[in-house]
């Protein structure tokens, strides 16, 4: 196939950059360590319960994306799904704004805010995927993928520098990291600055969706609506009676939909866990975010150009091993300790930024996850271009995106369940060594072909 046109690869790069300050800015650095600091007033209760969230809006993602996926290929469009699944990110983004601190009563209405949105965006994606195979040879998918997840870490490190330098405050202090009030006359004793970056992500995808809507070529209109809703139906069956047919796609389907688990959960509860290990606030988790960032971009752009060189199964095991080292650092990380049972002096009040050699050595287990997590996002959805036949590549991307989407609730549920049995933060998140493990084990056997769409996989 030919390529498309440049301003076509760079309106579906940018989705991406739309996209990312719901990760960046809600799920991982400002709003939620926030919610469970603030507006649930304790950190192991503000977890479990963003948790739960999190793992009703998987449960829905999980167990509708197929069947929408098949009705979106019957009518032959992917645009038209984008703009509706787009439109409840938009919504359940602006709902963040009701979250008060303390306020009891504002955190269900939050609750429900964030499912809506995180359902919109998980959707947008996978139709915007779809896209993918039809704007570059299948040479190019490792780059094309790699670039966009690099944009991606670029989006959301703009986003949260904007948001550290004008919007958030220091809770004790009142101001941002410029050392000012925030802007636009927001209120820092209501911690409006934080609240704000629900309709800063809206507003961010709006402007940024655009290019995409306008310079990427969709598909040709195919059935009307109601036709589609039955072809759907069938193809979903179709399609899974296809899957036993390929079992060594199947292994790695069943790989990627427990390591996606255990990435979605890592990055859900990464920020609220160092809010309550260290006591960390909006500016200091903020800071940590654009350092990680920066490995981010720079991991997604390397892994991309590996993929091509290497094929995709080194670049994901790579990945996987570090995120299993670093979530095992983690745990043995305190606020008066390191590794596990060596003591060391905590962080005195006002001492600045991450003083203490635990909140050094946080940093630096992030900055390897960074480098980790774009890779293997960018690989896996590679994996499976190079993997799958060429006439049923539409097919199996249903698949892909039931697989990382099935059981994505199981992460988030069984660090929340965990968590609120034990109140302890730790305990949770040690449950994500288990599922790099596993993904790990299964990825090992996936038998390495060259019959898919691509020359390696």
């Amino acid at each position: 196939m030919t390529e498309a046109p440049r301003r076509a690869i760079f309106g579906w790069v940018l989705f991406d950059w739309a996209c990312q300050p719901f990760f960046t800015l809600v799920t991982t650095f400002i709003y939620a360590p926030y919610f469970a600091s603030a507006v649930a007033g304790d950190p192991a209760r503000g977890q479990a319960l963003w948790g739960f969230a999190t793992a009703a809006a998987g449960i829905v993602i999980a167990f509708t994306s197929p069947f929408v996926g098949a009705v979106a290929d019957a009518t032959g469009r992917r645009k038209p799904w984008i703009v509706a699944f787009g439109s409840l990110l938009i919504l359940g983004s602006l709902g963040l704004w009701l979250g008060t601190p303390g306020g009891e009563s504002t955190i269900l209405v939050v609750l429900i805010a964030f499912a809506i949105a995180t359902i919109g965006v998980e959707f947008a994606t996978v139709f915007n995927n779809a896209m993918m195979p039809n704007l570059v040879p299948p040479h190019k998918i490792g780059w094309l993928s790699g670039l966009g997840w690099a944009t991606g870490y670029l989006g959301g490190l703009v986003s949260l520098a904007f948001a550290l330098l004008f919007l958030s405050t220091n809770p004790h202090t009142g101001l941002t990291l410029l050392g000012t009030p925030p802007a636009f006359g927001l209120d820092a004793m209501a911690r409006e600055g934080d609240r704000a970056v629900g309709p800063l992500t809206a507003l961010w995808f709006v402007v940024f969706v655009t290019p995409m809507m306008l310079f990427t070529p969709d598909g040709k209109r195919a059935l009307k609506l109601g036709p589609a809703l039955s072809a759907g139906f069938r193809t979903t069956l179709q399609t899974l009676r296809e899957a036993r047919q390929h079992k060594n796609i199947g292994t790695f389907l069943l790989a990627n939909m427990i390591y996606t688990d255990g990435l979605v959960a890592l990055f859900a509860f990464g920020g609220i866990y160092a809010a309550g290990t260290f006591g960390w606030g909006a500016i200091q988790l903020g800071v940590f975010g654009i350092l990680l960032t920066i490995t981010g971009t720079a991991g997604a752009l390397l892994g991309g150009w590996l993929d091509d060189k290497l094929g995709a199964r080194p670049v994901i095991l790579a990945s996987l091993l570090i995120l299993f080292v670093s979530c095992i650092a983690i745990l043995s990380i305190g606020r008066d300790h390191i590794f596990f049972f060596v003591p060391v002096t905590p962080a005195a009040s006002g001492a600045g930024l991450f003083s203490s050699l635990p909140e050094k050595l946080y940093i630096g287990i992030g900055l390897f996850i960074g480098l980790a997590a774009g890779p293997l996002q960018a690989a896996s959805r590679t994996m499976l271009v190079r993997l799958a036949p060429r006439n049923q590549l539409a097919q199996f991307f249903g698949l892909f995106a039931l697989s990382g989407k099935l059981t994505s609730f199981m992460g988030p549920f069984l660090v929340a369940t965990v968590t609120a049995l034990t109140m302890s933060q730790k305990a949770g998140v040690s449950v994500l060594v288990v599922f790099f493990a596993i993904g790990a084990f299964l990825l090992l056997r996936v038998v390495v072909v060259s019959g898919g769409s691509g020359a390696r996989p």
